[in-house]
Protein backbone atom coordinates (compact mmCIF):
# COMPACT_ATOMS: atom_id res chain seq x y z
CA UNK A 1 0.00 0.00 0.00
CA UNK A 2 2.87 2.38 0.83
CA UNK A 3 4.62 1.77 -2.49
CA UNK A 4 1.38 2.38 -4.37
CA UNK A 5 0.86 5.75 -2.61
CA UNK A 6 4.51 6.74 -3.22
CA UNK A 7 4.21 5.81 -6.89
CA UNK A 8 1.00 7.79 -7.21
CA UNK A 9 2.61 10.82 -5.51
CA UNK A 10 5.62 10.70 -7.86
CA UNK A 11 3.27 10.39 -10.85
CA UNK A 12 1.34 13.48 -9.67
CA UNK A 13 4.55 15.50 -9.23
CA UNK A 14 5.79 14.57 -12.70
CA UNK A 15 2.41 15.40 -14.20
CA UNK A 16 2.27 18.78 -12.44
CA UNK A 17 5.77 19.78 -13.60
CA UNK A 18 5.15 18.80 -17.20
CA UNK A 19 1.87 20.71 -17.15
CA UNK A 20 3.80 23.92 -16.42
CA UNK A 21 5.97 23.66 -19.49
CA UNK A 22 3.47 25.33 -21.83
CA UNK A 23 3.25 28.69 -20.04
CA UNK A 24 6.28 28.82 -17.79
CA UNK A 25 9.11 27.68 -20.03
CA UNK A 26 9.08 29.73 -23.20
CA UNK A 27 11.21 29.05 -26.24
CA UNK A 28 13.65 31.88 -26.85
CA UNK A 29 15.13 32.95 -30.13
CA UNK A 30 18.85 33.24 -29.34
CA UNK A 31 19.34 35.61 -32.27
CA UNK A 32 17.24 38.23 -30.43
CA UNK A 33 18.37 37.53 -26.86
CA UNK A 34 22.07 37.94 -25.97
CA UNK A 35 23.84 34.88 -24.59
CA UNK A 36 26.13 36.90 -22.31
CA UNK A 37 24.46 37.59 -18.95
CA UNK A 38 25.75 41.16 -18.68
CA UNK A 39 24.50 42.05 -22.16
CA UNK A 40 21.13 40.43 -21.37
CA UNK A 41 20.86 42.45 -18.14
CA UNK A 42 21.75 45.68 -19.97
CA UNK A 43 19.07 44.94 -22.60
CA UNK A 44 16.47 44.27 -19.90
CA UNK A 45 17.26 47.58 -18.21
CA UNK A 46 17.01 49.45 -21.52
CA UNK A 47 13.60 47.85 -22.18
CA UNK A 48 12.35 48.69 -18.69
CA UNK A 49 12.21 45.11 -17.52
CA UNK A 50 13.53 44.16 -14.14
CA UNK A 51 12.79 43.78 -10.49
CA UNK A 52 11.23 46.72 -8.67
CA UNK A 53 12.52 47.13 -5.14
CA UNK A 54 10.12 49.26 -3.09
CA UNK A 55 8.88 51.07 -6.18
CA UNK A 56 12.27 52.51 -7.10
CA UNK A 57 11.95 51.46 -10.73
CA UNK A 58 8.83 52.82 -12.40
CA UNK A 59 6.91 51.22 -15.26
CA UNK A 60 8.55 53.18 -18.04
CA UNK A 61 11.94 51.83 -17.00
CA UNK A 62 13.14 55.18 -15.76
CA UNK A 63 14.69 55.32 -12.32
CA UNK A 64 13.87 57.87 -9.68
CA UNK A 65 17.01 57.41 -7.58
CA UNK A 66 18.27 60.37 -5.61
CA UNK A 67 21.98 60.41 -4.99
CA UNK A 68 23.57 62.13 -2.04
CA UNK A 69 25.83 64.14 -4.34
CA UNK A 70 22.76 65.85 -5.82
CA UNK A 71 21.41 66.94 -2.42
CA UNK A 72 22.98 70.28 -1.42
CA UNK A 73 22.05 69.93 2.28
CA UNK A 74 23.73 66.54 2.49
CA UNK A 75 26.86 67.68 0.64
CA UNK A 76 27.17 70.81 2.78
CA UNK A 77 26.80 68.83 6.01
CA UNK A 78 29.52 66.39 5.05
CA UNK A 79 31.81 69.20 3.99
CA UNK A 80 31.30 71.19 7.20
CA UNK A 81 31.70 68.11 9.44
CA UNK A 82 34.61 66.53 7.55
CA UNK A 83 36.95 66.96 10.55
CA UNK A 84 34.81 64.71 12.78
CA UNK A 85 35.05 60.93 12.95
CA UNK A 86 31.64 59.52 11.94
CA UNK A 87 29.80 56.52 13.36
CA UNK A 88 26.66 56.67 11.21
CA UNK A 89 26.20 58.30 7.82
CA UNK A 90 22.84 57.17 6.45
CA UNK A 91 21.53 59.05 3.43
CA UNK A 92 18.38 56.94 3.14
CA UNK A 93 17.53 57.49 6.81
CA UNK A 94 18.56 61.14 6.73
CA UNK A 95 21.03 61.01 9.62
CA UNK A 96 24.63 61.80 10.31
CA UNK A 97 26.02 60.88 13.74
CA UNK A 98 29.57 61.67 14.73
CA UNK A 99 31.71 59.76 17.17
CA UNK A 100 32.78 61.41 20.43
CA UNK A 101 35.22 64.15 19.54
CA UNK A 102 37.78 65.90 21.72
CA UNK A 103 39.62 68.92 20.39
CA UNK A 104 43.36 68.98 21.05
CA UNK A 105 43.16 72.53 22.43
CA UNK A 106 40.30 71.90 24.87
CA UNK A 107 40.04 70.08 28.16
CA UNK A 108 40.80 66.39 27.57
CA UNK A 109 37.98 65.14 29.80
CA UNK A 110 35.27 66.78 27.66
CA UNK A 111 33.94 65.32 24.40
CA UNK A 112 31.22 66.32 21.96
CA UNK A 113 28.95 64.19 19.80
CA UNK A 114 26.94 65.78 16.99
CA UNK A 115 23.80 64.36 15.42
CA UNK A 116 22.22 65.80 12.28
CA UNK A 117 18.68 64.87 11.26
CA UNK A 118 17.46 65.87 7.84
CA UNK A 119 13.78 66.73 7.99
CA UNK A 120 13.55 67.85 4.36
CA UNK A 121 15.74 68.19 1.26
CA UNK A 122 14.95 71.89 0.95
CA UNK A 123 17.62 74.42 1.83
CA UNK A 124 15.97 76.01 4.87
CA UNK A 125 16.92 76.28 8.52
CA UNK A 126 13.96 74.16 9.65
CA UNK A 127 14.99 71.34 7.30
CA UNK A 128 17.83 70.38 9.60
CA UNK A 129 17.92 69.45 13.28
CA UNK A 130 21.32 69.60 14.99
CA UNK A 131 21.70 67.86 18.35
CA UNK A 132 24.89 68.26 20.39
CA UNK A 133 25.76 66.02 23.33
CA UNK A 134 28.54 66.79 25.77
CA UNK A 135 30.35 64.13 27.79
CA UNK A 136 32.41 65.07 30.84
CA UNK A 137 34.51 62.36 32.46
CA UNK A 138 35.96 62.90 35.92
CA UNK A 139 37.50 59.42 35.81
CA UNK A 140 37.44 56.76 33.10
CA UNK A 141 34.51 55.00 34.76
CA UNK A 142 32.46 58.05 35.79
CA UNK A 143 31.19 60.09 32.86
CA UNK A 144 28.14 62.30 32.60
CA UNK A 145 26.44 62.99 29.30
CA UNK A 146 24.02 65.82 28.71
CA UNK A 147 22.32 67.28 25.66
CA UNK A 148 23.17 70.90 25.01
CA UNK A 149 19.85 72.65 24.40
CA UNK A 150 20.06 75.43 21.78
CA UNK A 151 23.81 75.77 22.11
CA UNK A 152 26.02 78.13 20.15
CA UNK A 153 27.62 75.08 18.51
CA UNK A 154 24.34 73.79 17.07
CA UNK A 155 23.30 77.28 15.89
CA UNK A 156 26.68 77.87 14.23
CA UNK A 157 26.62 74.44 12.56
CA UNK A 158 23.09 75.01 11.27
CA UNK A 159 23.91 78.41 9.80
CA UNK A 160 27.18 77.14 8.25
CA UNK A 161 25.45 74.16 6.65
CA UNK A 162 22.59 76.30 5.30
CA UNK A 163 25.04 78.85 3.84
CA UNK A 164 27.14 76.14 2.18
CA UNK A 165 24.02 74.33 0.87
CA UNK A 166 22.77 77.60 -0.64
CA UNK A 167 26.10 77.99 -2.43
CA UNK A 168 25.90 74.40 -3.75
CA UNK A 169 22.32 74.92 -4.89
CA UNK A 170 23.20 78.15 -6.69
CA UNK A 171 26.16 76.46 -8.43
CA UNK A 172 23.93 73.58 -9.50
CA UNK A 173 21.35 75.97 -11.00
CA UNK A 174 24.08 77.86 -12.85
CA UNK A 175 25.41 74.61 -14.34
CA UNK A 176 21.95 73.72 -15.66
CA UNK A 177 21.70 77.05 -17.48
Amino acid sequence: MKTLSKTFLIFLLILSFTGCSKGFFKKVDTRKVPVNAQERARKNVEEGKGISIAGVLNRAGKTNFQFSSSNPMWRASLEILDFLPMTTVDYAGGMIISDWYTDNNSNSNESLKITLRFLSNEVRSNSLKVIVHKKVCEAPSSCTIKMLESSAISEELTSSIIRQAAIFEKESKNKKK
